[in-house]
């Protein structure tokens, strides 16, 4: 795998962490991605002495913001195998990016999107290029007439479950129109896992980050997935994913994305 890439968003989190580690023990080159430069420096150091794998670097980039997440991809040049999109923020309180789009879903779905926009070009053409998309089986509710949850009462609760079904939405739409590109687009739930992101939703955790970066790993790497495409997965199951049934609003989602 050594001349294999992959890139992890919010990779200083528990569960990313977990899963560049895991990229990281199978020889991958990992580019770990966040907003906080102090934590992604500690995350890489502390994932090459554990590894051994030397072939690890990190990106400031705030994946809230389009204008970051676009000159993140214009400072590569290199091709890409592997995309695990993981990042999430869950404030308590509503809160908006300095563009003015409500914080959860410009990071938890359109960091999503746009990572997969500006990355998916360096995955063309290679054997067996996968992304892979941290979404949630706690999902629901999403209101395509008010993504923002601009209006109502705020709770980061709810409006994290509509964020999560939007990710195995959007897996979808991307998965039809890259699949002729010979790229995998595959949504999964990780573990349940005691991480700053659980304790803001207040669900806590029991298992391990490497419980928790078990099936995100497995659908970036397993053999046996090769060529499996627009799927859902729950513990290594493939699990039916009733809002990515909804073609109108899968396409709905998407065209409202794009106008960000």
């Amino acid at each position: 795998m050594k001349h294999k890439t992959s890139i992890v968003t919010g990779s200083y989190g528990a569960i990313g962490k977990a899963v560049a580690r895991g990229l990281a023990e199978k020889g991958y080159k990992v580019v770990l991605a966040g907003r906080d430069e102090a934590k992604l420096r500690e995350a890489a150091e502390e994932i090459i002495k554990i590894t051994g794998n030397d072939k690890i670097e990190f990106a400031a980039v705030d994946l809230c913001r389009k204008s970051e997440v676009e000159a993140f991809a214009k400072s590569r040049n290199e091709p890409l195998h592997i995309l695990v999109n993981n990042a999430a923020a869950t404030p308590r309180s509503r809160e908006e990016t300095p563009g003015g789009i409500e914080m959860q879903f410009a990071t938890n779905v359109l960091g999503y999107f746009w990572m997969t926009q500006y990355f998916h070009p360096f995955m063309e053409g290679l054997d067996d290029a996968r992304i892979v998309n941290v979404a949630s089986y706690w999902a629901g509710g999403l209101d395509l007439e008010d993504v923002e949850t601009r209006n109502g009462i705020y709770d980061n609760d709810d409006v994290y479950r509509r964020c999560k079904q939007a990710n195995r939405m959007l897996s979808v739409a991307f998965a039809n129109r890259l699949k002729e590109k010979n790229i995998s687009v595959l949504a999964c739930h990780p573990g349940d896992v005691r991480s700053k992101l659980s304790t803001n939703l207040g669900h806590g955790g029991w298992e391990s980050p490497a419980q928790g970066a078990d099936t995100p790993l497995w659908c970036a790497t397993a053999p046996e997935l090769k060529g499996e495409t627009g799927k859902y997965y729950e513990h290594r199951t493939e699990v039916k994913c009733r809002f990515a049934a909804d073609e109108k609003a899968v396409e709905k989602l998407f065209a409202i994305c794009q106008r960000y």
